[in-house]
């Protein structure tokens, strides 16, 4: 069997860095990992050939070559999704299909010949078992959650690490929580479940021993939803690991807030060499919190323990939504203070949507509030349901509340405003500086440095750093890389 495995294109998104890339010569910020996992499941004996698209051409070639086309995909990967069947329709090739949008879609892709749905631990051994045999179904899924122990390493060989910015790593699925607008515990459950820590040192030394030096993002959507096993089993492990090696890693990850409410969890995640963590802060409104059930969100000071966890070492980028039933015309002001005072310098702020099978989306279908299919881009300016604030102030609220956060001299300050509070861990080895950081200081210095409404900024901020902090300077020229990607990307806004 010649098996196709494709990773359809993103379009420019907040999370894409595309405008940032070029800065470093990478052509995509993470891997497929989950189609590189799906891979490893798949019978030793099929030739394999993955090809993803926002690296590399899919050619006709390519499919013609394929018995069967793999596609895996999330709701923001759609329309190129579209494309692809429709080549491989063309071409009479059979399509499975998994991933976050067929299992949220599954009755709109009538093309696919087999739609692997939920976690394919689960189900992908079943269609390979009914393939086998010739008795293959057209969709196959599970009520059961997948047993994370019998995950295998991703098939790392099938990609170039050169294509790629961040390598990817996932140690549990889950979260606790249950916030109205999340589909984690939709597609992933309540209950936090982990892979054993020998499976994921086997997956860092599989990273290792194929030359990989530098940053490698944990993929969980709550790394502590477990907090138990996470300190006393998964960071100490990793953090011997990494000694023995030299630190040949940095990691980051996404967490609750409530992360700085335990001062040694914060303290082992910094000496294994975490260095940044996603937070979702949603909102500093209180009764928008308790709306959308991030009650863990609540009773809290969010604007203080964004500082303490900084000031432990781990740099915060902070997610907020707008648009809540309970949001007053403040609330855009109220983010945007937010957002500068604490010097979250990556906020992505978004439009809320209702995806499909959360609480939201239920909520709102029996208020006919639905009104059209969501994009699974929150910051492409649109919603998919009706919001009780008007629809052109919430637009106008949003765009203004853009401009504030990412006009240069409001970004530039931020990055100060963290820079002064950022306790610096130099974990990863510092003899390890690449030619991809000798090349991203270089090009931001010729593009950032002469660019007119930048330069300004970017000298004043260069300079501020080599009298204050110096060894920070490569943190602020990343972090000034990142600006540039920011303002490009909501140029429409500002």
């Amino acid at each position: 069997m010649n098996v196709l495995l494709v990773y359809p294109r993103y379009p420019d998104t907040f999370w894409s860095f595309s405008h940032a890339l070029r800065f470093i010569g990478k052509k995509a910020s993470y891997p497929p990992m989950g189609l590189l996992t799906v891979a490893a499941m798949l019978p030793k004996e099929w030739k394999l050939k993955l090809i993803d698209m926002n690296v590399s051409l899919l050619k006709d070639d390519d499919i013609l070559w394929a018995d069967y086309v793999f596609i895996s995909a999330m709701a923001i990967q759609k329309s190129s999704v579209e494309n692809i069947l429709a080549r491989c329709l063309k071409f009479d090739r059979k399509v499975v299909a998994g991933g976050p949008l067929f299992s949220a879609e599954q009755g709109q892709f009538p093309d696919v010949s087999h739609l692997v749905l939920n976690e394919a631990e689960t189900t992908l051994p079943h269609l390979l078992h009914d393939l086998k045999y010739g008795c293959s179904e057209s969709v196959y899924r599970s009520s059961q959650w997948a047993d994370m122990t019998t995950t295998p390493v991703p098939l790392w060989d099938l990609i170039n690490f050169k294509d790629y910015a961040t390598m990817s790593i996932q140690y549990s699925r889950g979260c606790p929580y249950d916030c109205e607008f999340c589909d984690i515990t939709v597609l992933c459950g309540h209950v936090p479940r982990a892979k054993p820590v020998d499976n994921i040192l086997r997956e860092l030394n599989a990273l290792y021993q194929r030359g990989w030096r530098g940053s490698v993002f944990f993929v969980d959507d709550n790394f502590i939803g477990n907090k138990k096993r996470v300190k006393h089993e998964l960071l100490p492990a990793v953090i011997q690991w990494m000694k023995q090696r030299k630190y040949p890693f940095s990691f980051n990850t996404q967490a609750s807030i409530n992360l700085a409410n335990d001062d040694s969890l914060v303290h082992l995640m910094v000496e294994a060499g975490f260095s940044s963590v996603f937070v979702g802060i949603e909102t500093p409104d209180e009764k928008s919190l308790i709306e959308c059930g991030k009650l863990h969100n609540t009773r809290i000071n969010l604007l203080d323990n964004v500082k303490k966890l900084q000031s432990s070492g781990l740099q915060v980028q902070g997610g907020f939504i707008v648009g809540f039933d309970s949001d007053k015309k403040d609330i855009f002001t109220r983010i945007s203070q937010f957002i500068n005072e604490s010097g979250i310098v990556t906020s992505m702020v978004g439009l809320l949507n209702a995806l499909p099978n959360t609480r939201l989306y239920k909520r709102l279908l029996r208020e006919n509030r639905i009104i059209k299919e969501g994009t699974g881009n929150n910051t492409d300016f649109s919603m998919n349901f009706l919001p009780k604030m008007d629809f052109k102030e919430l637009i106008d609220g949003y765009k203004k509340l853009l401009r504030d956060i990412y006009k240069p001299e409001a970004y530039y300050d931020r990055v100060r405003t963290f820079l002064r509070n950022y306790k610096f861990e130099q974990k990863f080895n510092k003899e390890r500086i690449s030619i991809m950081h000798l090349r991203a200081l270089i090009m931001s210095t010729c593009k950032l440095g002469f660019k007119r409404g930048i330069r300004k900024h970017f000298w004043k901020l260069m300079m501020w750093t080599l009298v204050r902090r110096p060894k920070l300077l490569p943190l602020a020229v990343t972090l000034a890389i990142y600006g540039e990607h920011f303002m490009k990307y909501f140029e429409i806004a500002v």
